[in-house]
């Protein structure tokens, strides 16, 4: 972890004092490398809740954010196939699958960098909060597992125990920014004492709406905006083995117990790279 430590200095230990703010942070590419939504595939196929045809269909839409960058018109497309995807869903089935399977899936994806940071943040007195396009009954269980304070994400609509085809709540972009104000609010932050965290484009209201925007993996767009703002760039690259860091909270068991959809959207797997930093 030795090569995190410069992370932590740079960013933590300079220019805000201890506690008063909030760290928001983006969930795939951020925190865990790759798509919440598409890791969560293969078991929903073993179900037999996903056809191999949309499976090479989710797999089309990955390459397509993979090359691209989750651009909106990439992320509107992953929408309309995923919420169609899970019209018709039952909760219960959902819910349980999500809980047997979630150390499984996510063990390989999470960055120890964004662990450390986040450790980080919490031992500062920040409160650390997830914001993610990704649904909320996937979203923050991981959120809950890497030491998040809370989450918040996108909300499928239920009607009789099954996913209606329809969004309730998407945060994204400008939403995602709002929430973020509407935290810091509730909790008497000062924006500008605010730290945010991603890697997308379309992440970039959340970046501007706090005092000390951060890119993390950035795509190519992002990194553009952050060269010419003189934004922090940083690289994460590390998988962590959770079970030996983390180990079981009330707050995660009731998140993974009351995991009710599959999440809705996702950037693609990444491949690794070196580290960067500014």
């Amino acid at each position: 972890m030795s090569n995190v430590r410069p992370i932590r200095v740079s960013i933590l230990g300079v220019e805000q004092a201890a506690g008063g703010a909030a760290a928001f942070f983006d969930l795939d590419k951020t925190i865990i490398a790759g798509s919440s939504v598409l890791a969560f595939s293969r078991p929903f196929r073993r179900q037999g809740l996903i056809s191999r045809r949309a499976a090479l269909r989710s797999g089309y839409t990955q390459l397509l954010l993979l090359l691209s960058g989750a651009d909106a018109d990439t992320m509107d497309l992953l929408r309309r196939r995923i919420t169609a995807l899970c019209t018709g869903w039952e909760v219960a089935q959902i819910r349980a699958i999500v809980a047997e399977t979630l150390l499984e899936i996510v063990e390989p994806l999470v960055y120890a960098e964004a662990t450390e940071l986040i450790a980080e943040h919490r031992a500062n007195g920040d409160e650390v909060v997830v914001l993610s396009a990704s649904g909320l009954e996937v979203a923050e269980p991981i959120a809950a597992l890497v030491g998040a304070d809370r989450c918040q994400a996108t909300r499928m609509r239920v009607e009789n125990g099954r996913y209606s085809g329809e969004i309730e709540y998407y945060c994204y972009g400008e939403v995602k920014a709002q929430a973020a104000r509407d935290i810091a609010a509730a909790g008497g932050y000062r924006l500008e004492d605010c730290r945010a965290y991603s890697d997308s484009i379309t992440d970039l209201p959340l970046l501007e709406a706090v005092g000390h925007p951060t890119v993390v993996n950035p795509d190519r767009a992002l990194r553009r905006v952050a060269a010419e703002r003189g934004w922090p760039v940083l690289t994460f690259v590390a998988p962590v083995a959770l079970r030996s860091r983390f180990r079981p909270t009330p707050t995660v068991t009731a998140s993974v117990a009351g995991a009710a959809a599959v999440a809705l959207f996702g950037a693609g797997w990444y491949g690794h790279r070196r580290r960067a930093r500014l």
